[in-house]
């Protein structure tokens, strides 16, 4: 997992409100509208060789003044001996580079060590303190979920997938993150961001999963309803990837004929392989009736709605009368 990419990619969609969630203090003194992100810095290190690249720099300005300053966000999936030394490195470089005052800040969103990470790095000698460089650590692992789940922010919504989350609360701060999420009403961009977050790292199995479908039927329904489409978004995306070899064989023979009628077929074949590899991953056994059935419908907008009942049915029976009713409807 690209644990940089996805904190970067959260950090600067929502990096005002970042700063509401985990730094109120700073966000007071930072001027509305005022936040620019400056091109990605990669900074040499002339001994090493070594490439340094912070991960998150913007230029903004304080409140009710023209000057500037820079907040810098590093975020840190591992656990590193002196990393206050490392974020130095990278403060003097973008101190010196631009002349302002720089605020560092670092995310560590590591599973463990839990005792608390320090929060300076220092040169001294037995008569004094040369230097004392400090810097705000946010450690998710030491922050309560709890805390975060009334707190009407999308960087709540992701970030307390990566809080200290106990094994038996896993389903429910889940459904809590998506609880939030829809909450907020963002656009599907956003949405899809924050849930893929979600869904990286709070990934659910056995009892868990059973108790998280359970827990989804029992939330009020305006809010299940949007659930369950990123629940089923989920699966989509997931066993898109398993089956893409399907989808492109299905493409090959289209474009082979000459027909669109091939690369439909190829989605179409997709989708109930979706459906019935969701069916045996809940109820286990899917028997051959009822994939006789399913492989005799080609409508993809009836598929469709079978693959989001598929997730959702309570019983295997359920889906199969489902499956009855749908061949009903095209009879008729």
């Amino acid at each position: 997992m690209d644990h940089d990419h996805l904190f970067k990619e959260l950090i600067s969609t929502f990096f005002v409100e970042f700063l509401e969630l985990l730094l109120p203090d700073v966000r007071t003194y930072v001027e509305a509208g005022s936040v620019a992100f400056l091109e990605k810095e990669i900074f040499t290190d002339v001994t090493s060789g070594e490439r340094l690249v912070p991960d998150v720099v913007a230029k903004v300005r304080f409140k009710g003044s023209p000057a500037f300053f820079i907040i810098h966000v590093e975020t840190q999936a591992h656990s590193q001996k002196d990393f206050g030394r490392r974020l130095f490195r990278y403060f003097s470089r973008l101190y010196d580079k631009y002349a302002v005052p720089v605020y560092p800040i670092v995310v560590f969103s590591f599973d463990s060590p839990r005792k608390a990470q320090a929060d300076v790095h220092r040169v001294e000698f037995p008569n004094k303190v040369v230097m004392e460089f400090r810097y705000d650590v946010i450690q998710l692992n030491r922050l309560n979920w709890r805390d975060f789940a009334k707190k009407s922010n999308p960087v709540a919504a992701a970030l307390m997938a990566k809080m200290d989350v106990a094994p038996g609360d896993r389903a429910r701060v889940k459904l809590e993150c998506l609880r939030l999420l829809v909450t907020l009403k963002l656009n599907q961009a956003k949405t899809r961001l924050i849930s893929g977050f979600v869904d990286s790292y709070l990934k659910l199995g056995g009892e868990q999963l059973a108790q998280f479908e359970a827990e989804v039927k029992a939330a009020p329904f305006e809010q299940k309803e949007k659930v369950m489409e990123i629940v089923t978004s989920w699966m989509e995306e997931g066993l898109r990837r398993g089956r893409k070899e399907g989808k492109r064989e299905g493409i090959k023979v289209g474009i082979r004929e000459g027909k669109r009628e091939g690369i439909e077929l190829g989605q179409i074949e997709a989708t109930r392989d979706n459906i019935l590899e969701i069916l045996e991953a809940r109820f286990s056994r899917v028997p051959a009736s009822l994939r006789k059935t399913l492989k005799s419908i080609v409508d993809r907008r009836e598929l469709k709605l079978l693959l989001r009942e598929a997730a959702t049915v309570t019983t295997l029976k359920s889906f199969d009368q489902r499956l009855g009713n749908g061949q009903s409807r095209q009879r008729h």
